[in-house]
């Protein structure tokens, strides 16, 4: 293991969690690659720790999709496969189909003017090159599209998906080069959003995530 792997204690949340969090974001950053074998033993003695948050925080993990139990080898990082990716993608062009549409219905000024705000803080924070913060600062934009939605079921569904949406979105934000063109939609959805044009708004987020699936696709066959 390399020295990314170090635990940084809160003192506000158990330590199985703090082990979940620092696993979790090594999985999601690549730190720890996909396959990758996750013994009990190495991982406690490299956090600092026991076994047994290790093992709490990879029955979590695995419970999210990240950690693959293998029969008569233990636990391993999931792999990313095309027809994962496919899944996850699919559902996700769907619900934010409908949450663009709805968000177009309900959206207010105030949102309106949050969501601008956030596309700004975006675009500043893609000039850190810290990935976390960027795959945040894209997240709180599209979560700003769903609360204006005003559907609290929606809402609970697309946060469901939450966290799988969230590797994938890590692995496009990996290639900077991307970041620009990531911007630049943000502010199409934004337009869209402001005429209240409900078909722009779906083709935006469309090509939106197309652009995405077919970016993840290519680098997964590269």
């Amino acid at each position: 293991m390399d020295d990314f792997l170090k635990v940084t204690m809160n003192e506000y949340l158990p330590l199985r969690d703090v082990v979940f969090n620092t696993l979790r974001q090594a999985i999601l950053k690549g730190e720890l690659k996909p396959g990758e074998r996750l013994m009990e033993i190495q991982l406690a003695d490299r956090l600092g720790v026991s076994r047994t948050p290790v093992r709490e925080a990879i029955r979590k993990l695995e419970l999210e999709g990240l950690v693959v139990m293998i029969p008569r080898k233990g636990a391993e990082v999931a792999s990313i496969t095309e027809t994962d990716l496919q899944d996850v993608l699919e559902v996700r062009r769907a619900l934010e189909e409908l949450a663009g549409s709805k968000a177009c219905e309900r959206i207010t000024k105030e949102e309106l003017a949050k969501l601008k705000e956030a596309s700004s803080e975006f675009e500043k924070i893609i000039d850190t090159g810290d990935l976390t913060m960027i795959a945040d600062a894209d997240m709180h934009f599209h979560d700003i599209i769903y609360q204006a939605t005003g559907n609290a079921r929606l809402n609970q569904i697309l946060n469901n998906i939450r966290e799988q949406m969230y590797r994938y979105r890590m692995e496009y934000l990996k290639d900077y080069k991307r970041h620009a063109k990531l911007v630049k939609e943000h502010e199409k959805i934004i337009s869209a959003l402001k005429a209240g044009n409900q078909e722009k708004v779906r083709d935006a987020i469309i090509v939106h995530i197309d652009n995405q699936k077919k970016a993840i696709e290519k680098s997964l066959k590269d």
